[in-house]
């Protein structure tokens, strides 16, 4: 990095999307955190191994049993636990309007099973990244047998006791020929005890500093979006801040891709698509697999601390290194009838 260079000049802006324009980490590791107690393995190990990478990958690597065949409706239920792990608190527990249908009686005088060690859960999203989850949510593999059946949980919490255990009761016909010998009692019991889980803290997905008046800077056509994250994670986490995905926007399901970051598929992709070449692009990233896949690509990165301290992207390649895009100015101009982005980095 050239501490000189405070400004230069680019054709395009190619974003990361989560931890550079999105903050969903709290409901991401909650989401790998469960993976973790599925299998048997810490969930720290798993977040930080996890983080920066395609779910496909990330699925391949810690679920191997999982066949070929399987893994698109594999990550899209694991995309589908992140939103709803980020939606949960708002929609259903204390930072709803409206009661949660939990604080009502259950429909069995069992206790909902503990998830969090000590009965506890975490009180706000300020924890650290190895240990932001808390609890084992392993049990719900148990029955969780086809990617709708996340979809039907946040239906559930609206619904009163007597509703869930119809739905627990087709969710038992369904699964009749499963090996998994599980109760529609104990069913019931865990799916509480996940919502309970899920409700607890406040996940849900925030803007990141700087992003509204980046991206409001960039005139249409000269930036796109190019994420570890597939379509379903990917549109629900953006819209859910108030940006609009933009027409280019490559996520990691995209068939096109050979391979994800660290490789520099997505970002050429994406350059490709808007109609320049990445070497006069520019590159927001976060996290390190990224940041070399910016710099793979050919492109000028530009890494933001957003969800790494410098210390741990330092050496990744980045041409700049700023706190947030705050700290980064974008201006359209004319240079010989073509628009060019000029960019100043602020000390």
């Amino acid at each position: 990095m050239s501490p000189s260079q405070t400004s230069f000049y680019a054709d395009a802006v190619l974003f990361d999307m989560d931890g550079t324009l999105t903050d969903s980490i709290a409901a991401v590791e909650a989401a790998w955190g469960k993976v973790a107690k599925d299998i048997g393995q810490d969930p720290a190990y798993v977040i930080a191994a996890t983080h920066g990478k395609r779910a496909v990958d990330n699925l391949a690597q810690f679920k191997p049993h999982i066949k070929a065949h399987e893994m698109d409706d594999e990550v899209q239920a694991f995309e589908e636990s992140i939103l709803y792990f980020a939606d949960a608190f708002h929609k259903h527990g204390p930072g709803s309007r409206q009661n949660s249908p939990l604080d009502s009686p259950s429909t069995s005088d069992a206790p909902t099973p503990a998830l969090t060690p000590s009965g506890s859960v975490p009180s706000s999203r300020t924890s650290s990244r190895a240990s932001s989850f808390a609890g084992g949510l392993g049990n719900l593999t148990s029955f969780r047998r086809r990617p709708s059946f996340l979809s039907r949980v946040s239906s559930m919490l609206m619904m009163s006791g007597v509703d869930r255990a119809r739905i627990v009761d087709s969710t038992v016909e369904e699964d009749e020929e499963s090996a998994v010998d599980v109760s529609k009692e104990d069913k019931l019991h865990v799916l509480e005890a996940w919502q309970r889980e899920a409700i607890a803290v406040d996940r849900s997905v925030r803007i990141l500093p700087g992003v509204k008046k980046m991206i409001s800077s960039i005139p249409e056509g000269h930036y796109a979006v190019a994420t570890s994250g597939a379509k379903t994670y990917a549109y629900g986490c953006m819209t859910r801040v108030g940006i609009t995905p933009p027409p280019v926007t490559i996520t990691a399901d995209d068939k096109r891709l050979k391979a994800g970051k660290p490789a520099p598929d997505p970002f050429l992709l994406a350059a490709k698509c808007l109609g320049f070449d990445a070497t006069k692009c520019v590159v927001f990233e976060d996290s390190p697999s990224g940041i070399r896949a910016g710099v793979a690509s050919g492109a000028t990165v530009i890494a933001v601390c957003t969800s790494h301290e410098r210390e741990k992207i330092a050496d990744c390649g980045a041409h700049f290194i700023v706190e947030n895009m705050e700290k980064v100015r974008c201006e359209p101009v004319q240079i010989a009838g073509e628009t060019k982005l000029r960019f100043s980095i602020l000390a």
